[in-house]
């Protein structure tokens, strides 16, 4: 290096261009490669990171600002984090610099920078193990032959509920943990942490381990994730945004209900954490466990295919233990419902009982009878929904707030009336059913303030709770060891739906709330209201035929073209102009047929199944791939034309690569 020469730097900021920007900084080296830097921008000051040194630039000199502040205070992202983080901007046409700052904590992002808390560096504790449950034939076969391929492969355990997924896991984390690696554990929700973070804690009460999720304070979380950085932390807990931890000596990644939608961000940079951390480990050549009592057809389709290792847990772990009775009724709409003896009989039994309805509030539409009215948000094309308790009409997508009517507003009439139920409906229902019983409704209303899950769970299992009603924040790898009772409600909203994800997500739903009752010794019983008993999904379900059910949707999947058959990613915009949005998609739409590309196939644009939210009106266009590869360089070539269509700069759209939702 001609040390005489003035060093500028690449720095990376969080902007959407796809580029970064020079600077001059004196006393930069080369170990200062992945470190934040504060440097001025406008007429302010923005945190960005530092990703290459060089000596000339493209810029005028007399152009080029000076850095300034270097933050050597934290270790810099090495080669394995930019590799991944490239991955990521490269597959998903993200920017780079936003991609790189997305996956910093917010306290190394603010400009004011970051003082780390006097602190020690913690030794290496090795496991000491506690208390660890004998595994059975099934589970200890599994472990044997993941164990056997030490290397990089993609191991995927289907389980049903209550096999003892979760002492595989263990079982195999401590091998790792033993051989002096670090181990991220990924979960889909962050209200699955506290019973997973009790269970870490009773097996290794030595092991240093940190979770991440957003529950966490910024300041806290920026500690861990130090503490992750420096190899001090030899086991992360989290959820998506834990896929991104910097771990130098990572050695197992698990990834806990992989088949959940959780795991794909919905807004910002829209990555798959299950989908990153393969890739993490692909990169890292050690193994990965995806676990799921309903996979993905797209995992599902690899493990058939023998690109994923397939491992079977086909009976429940507890001696004795077996899968739920389940029963359909029909949707009752006055009287007793079917389930009712059956309620009273478990409750009689001193056992816990769980309705089910994935609705929260009070009624999803309030309308007159006399001249058919409805309440409708101003903003978004859906419906109000009624709250009754605190007498509002609440948008569940943007947030409006209105006083519930005591009149029609359209033709004065006092007598109005709802349709539907959620979940405030079904307590007040229940508490005529049951009066003496205890009641607990848990929704995302409930459950709103800080701490409220923790509590919630600790009365559930100190049986100070008889009766649960509670949407699918409850379904979710839960164990309530006197929960036997499973009553499902409205389950037919789903059945019948233009996604064509739609069956592999209801029968997941349906199965993951099933596998709530009866996880002990406990006889587990299962009401599911349908008005269609004849439904394949419902089938499926009764026979407890997942494999089957699986091999079924891949093949009608492969009949239609869609995923894993195929590959997608849409084009979404939105705009308070309905005009712009279009003008925008078919310019975009023409630029992809002018550009074409072997197996690409592009659609109309269409509006979103939310086509208005506050306020703005969401059209988006889809691209269809024969082959990924070929889809990814046709993405590539059509963003940069995109990011200069005039038509564009007005507008909010982003590219979203593997869509969860069409």
């Amino acid at each position: 290096m001609d040390l005489q020469s003035p060093v500028i730097v690449e720095v990376l900021l969080d902007l959407p261009l796809p580029r970064g920007f020079d600077y001059h900084a004196a006393l930069a080296t080369e170990e200062d490669v992945g470190r934040r830097v504060k440097v001025p921008w406008g007429t302010g000051q923005k945190v960005g990171v530092i990703r290459a040194l060089k000596h000339t630039s493209t810029y005028p000199a007399d152009k080029i600002k000076e850095v300034l502040e270097i933050w050597r205070d934290v270790p810099p992202l090495n080669a394995r984090d930019w590799q991944l983080l490239e991955f990521c901007s490269s597959y998903y046409h993200y920017p780079l610099g936003q991609t790189v700052l997305a996956m910093l904590p917010p306290a190394l992002r603010r400009v004011g920078g970051w003082q780390p808390p006097r602190r020690v560096r913690q030794p290496r504790k090795y496991p000491s193990q506690s208390s660890a449950p004998p595994l059975n034939e099934a589970q200890r076969s599994v472990v044997q032959a993941i164990l056997q391929q030490p290397n990089f492969a993609v191991h995927l355990i289907h389980g049903v509920t209550g096999s003892g997924k979760t002492e595989v896991y263990f079982s195999l984390i401590e091998k790792v943990l033993e051989r002096g690696r670090q181990v991220l554990l990924l979960v889909p929700e962050i209200n699955l942490t506290p019973q997973l973070e009790q269970r870490l804690a009773r097996r290794w009460p030595n092991l240093n381990w940190i979770s991440l999720h957003s529950g966490v304070s910024e300041k806290e979380r920026a500690r861990r994730w130090l503490t992750a950085q420096t190899g001090a932390a030899r086991l992360v807990l989290g959820t998506r945004l834990a896929v991104f931890t910097p771990l130098p000596e990572l050695g197992l990644i698990v990834v806990d209900e992989e088949h959940e939608a959780s795991f794909k961000q919905q807004d910002g940079l829209r990555y798959s954490a299950r989908d990153l951390a393969i890739v993490r480990a692909r990169q890292g050549e050690f193994p990965i466990i995806l676990g799921s009592a309903t996979p993905t057809l797209e995992s599902w389709h690899n493990a058939r295919t023998g690109r994923y290792q397939l491992h079977h847990l086909r009976e429940r772990a507890v001696p004795g233990a077996c899968l739920p009775q389940l029963t359909l009724a029909p949707t009752m709409q006055e009287g007793l419902p079917h389930w009712a003896t059956v309620l009273h009989e478990t409750l009689s039994r001193g056992e816990q009982v769980l309705v089910f309805i994935n609705r929260r509030g009070y009624a999803p539409v309030l309308y007159c009878p006399n001249c058919g009215w409805q309440a409708a948000c101003p903003r978004c094309s859906v419906r109000l929904v009624v709250h009754r308790r605190t007498r509002q009409l609440r948008c569940h997508h943007c947030g409006l707030e209105q006083v519930l009517h005591e009149s029609c507003p359209s033709c004065g009439n006092v007598h109005m009336e709802t349709r539907g139920e959620g979940t405030q409906q079904v307590e007040e229902r229940l508490r005529n059913y049951c009066p003496s019983a205890r009641l607990l409704r848990l929704d995302s209303d409930s459950l709103a303030l800080k701490g409220s899950w923790e509590r919630a769970r600790e009365q559930i299992l100190d049986h100070q709770v008889d009766i649960l009603v509670g949407t699918q924040l409850l379904v979710k790898g839960h164990d309530f060891p006197d929960l036997s009772l499973v009553v499902v409600l409205n389950a037919d909203q789903s059945l019948f739906s233009s996604d064509f994800r739609a069956s592999e997500r209801l029968y997941a739903q349906l199965l993951q709330v099933a596998g709530r009752a009866g996880r002990a010794e406990k006889a587990g019983q299962v009401w599911i209201e349908t008005d269609y008993p004849g439904h394949p999904v419902l089938l499926a379900l009764m026979q407890h035929e997942t494999e089957n059910f699986l091999d079924q949707e891949l093949a009608l999947r492969r009949q239609m073209g869609w995923p894993p058959f195929n590959y997608l990613a849409i084009l979404r915009a939105e705009a308070r102009d309905v005009g712009k949005v279009t003008v925008f998609l078919e310019e975009a739409r023409q630029k992809a047929l002018t550009r074409g590309g072997e197996g690409i196939c592009i659609f109309d644009p269409v509006p979103s199944t939310l086509a208005r939210k506050a306020g703005f009106h969401r059209w988006q266009l889809l691209v269809q791939g024969a082959h990924r590869a070929s889809l990814q360089v046709f993405l590539a070539s059509w963003v940069d034309e995109l990011r200069a269509l005039r038509s564009g700069r007005s507008i909010h759209w982003v590219l979203e690569v593997d869509p969860w939702d069409c």
